[in-house]
Formats: structure tokens, C-alpha cells, sequence
């Protein structure tokens, strides 16, 4: 058997965008550096996501060094984005339910997000995750934090586990669907050398410079349906999820990781499993 490598690394500055694949990323208590510290929000301040707002899936977010953005999709044009900073103006907003404090990018992003999706919107950055957005208690530890992503610092996720979903998928219904590409899952860490389904073993697992506690798997929802490349949407890979990777209410793929420490993580770096 092959050792476990981390085969590739993606960031998401905005939630729901289009990802960006790295060589080597910076972990930091809530996630890698510069991950969904940026969010679309609608009117009353609630997430906007490609859960409600496919069309997120077509726009992409460069991430600058100095945090800020740089805003791209289709028929619309570039827009730098600085990060407000602690003078910027505080606003609360909801993801899944929750308050959370943020603060409020210049008029012009909002112009340009309501222009791309086609309905009021606002763009607002998380500036202190180590505050804003505890983790949930029943899976975390007191202290965990986790930026605007759904609920957890990093997702992980295996070339040989979604060589299986797609295998299960060709005998499916829709086998027209498949093979999917890893983008449906939006992981952060993707690790090659496994046997199918091996993460679903792990408590405990480091990757470079950081050990990372597994919480729980990643239950999937509609966002995994939707084709990355142009926001058509369609049956796999919840269907086929249904039949052969529900645990409880959970239709499983990938696991949600929570960091033990600070480091870096490059591609190539050897996963090693600590329990």
C-alpha cells in the first residue's frame, strides 16, 4: 500500500466561489489561511450560498497578500476588494443560524455581487475568527473557531473514496452524470494513496506540520449536485450518497478536521494516521 500524501491543496476566499489550488498553505486555528474569510450575504444579513444561489459557483476570488480580494465572473469586471480592517464598519449577519459579527466591504463590491447574482447583495469579511464563530461544542473542544465555513476549519477528502462514489454512481440511474470531479466537494485537503473509505476510521491524522483531530464526517447537500463549470444542477452524488453513505441524517463523503496546533501543509506531504 502506497503512503497517504496530500495531493492537493484548494482555498476558498469568498464561501461558495470557485477555489483556488496552492502548493503550500499556512493552517491557522480556523482553517487555512485566507479560507472563507469572505462572505456573500442577502438582504436580512443571512448567508448567501450556492445552496440558494448557484450561479456563486461561477465567480472567482483571487486572494491578495494583504487579505484582500479580487473579484472575476463572467460579463463582469475585475474588482479589487480591500479588506475592511478593524476600522471597517461592524455588521452582524447569519450563517446557518447563528450571529455572527463582520465587517462591511466598500459600497462598490456590493454593487458588483448584486450585479452578479441578479439580487441585492453584500459582501462581508470575518476579521477576528478567533472570536466571531466557535466550533460546534458536540464535535469541538472550548477554544475551536471556524471562519464563514459551514461549520468546521477544514474538509478533507480521498482520490480513492470518490473513485468509489463514482464506480457506485455508474451503476446507478444516472450513471450519465458521472464520473464527478473532486470541485463538486470543495475540500481543502485532498489525499492520494488510501484504500476507499479510510477516513472514516480516523480519530486522530498529521499532514506536514500540523495534527488535526478528524470531528466528524461532512454531511453533503444540494451544492454537491451543482456542476462547478456552469451552475446546472442535477441528481449525483446525493443519490447515489442515499443508498450507500447515509449514517443517521448524514450523507457522508469527507471528513471535517479541526487543527491541534499551527503549521504549514504542502502538497506532496506525507498524511500519517496518529489513531
Amino acid at each position: 500500500m502506497p503512503t497517504p500524501t496530500l495531493a492537493a491543496l484548494h482555498v476558498y476566499p469568498v464561501k461558495s466561489f470557485t477555489g483556488t489550488a496552492l502548493d503550500e498553505a499556512v493552517v491557522e486555528p480556523w482553517g487555512l489561511a485566507g479560507d472563507r474569510r469572505w462572505m456573500a450575504v442577502g438582504r436580512e444579513g443571512r448567508q448567501l450560498t450556492q445552496r440558494d444561489a448557484p450561479g456563486l459557483a461561477l465567480a472567482t476570488a483571487r486572494l491578495r497578500a494583504d487579505g484582500g480580494v479580487v473579484l472575476a465572473a463572467p460579463g463582469m469586471p475585475e474588482l479589487a476588494v480591500d479588506a475592511p480592517g478593524p476600522a471597517g464598519a461592524v455588521t452582524r449577519v447569519r450563517v446557518f443560524g447563528s450571529a455572527v459579527r463582520a465587517r462591511s466591504a466598500a459600497p462598490a463590491a456590493d454593487v458588483w455581487l448584486s450585479r452578479c447574482l441578479g439580487e441585492p447583495a453584500r459582501l462581508v469579511w470575518m476579521g477576528e475568527p478567533e472570536r466571531d464563530r466557535p466550533v460546534d461544542p458536540e464535535f469541538g473542544a472550548p477554544g475551536d473557531t471556524v471562519s464563514f465555513a459551514d461549520g468546521y476549519p477544514l474538509l478533507l477528502t480521498t482520490v480513492a473514496s470518490l473513485d468509489a462514489l463514482n464506480s457506485l454512481i455508474a451503476q446507478g440511474d444516472h450513471a450519465d452524470e458521472g464520473p464527478l470531479p473532486m470541485s463538486r466537494f470543495r475540500p481543502n485537503l485532498v489525499v492520494r494513496g488510501t484504500t476507499p473509505w479510510a477516513e472514516d476510521g480516523w480519530k486522530r491524522i498529521s499532514v506536514g506540520e500540523v495534527g488535526f483531530r478528524v470531528a466528524r464526517p461532512c454531511g453533503r447537500c444540494v451544492v454537491t449536485t451543482t456542476d462547478q463549470r456552469t451552475a446546472e444542477r442535477g441528481k449525483e452524488p446525493l443519490r447515489t450518497l442515499a443508498r450507500h453513505r447515509r449514517f443517521g441524517d448524514l450523507l457522508a463523503f469527507g471528513q471535517n478536521l479541526i487543527p491541534e496546533n499551527p503549521g504549514r501543509v504542502r502538497s506532496g506531504d506525507e498524511l500519517r494516521v496518529l489513531g
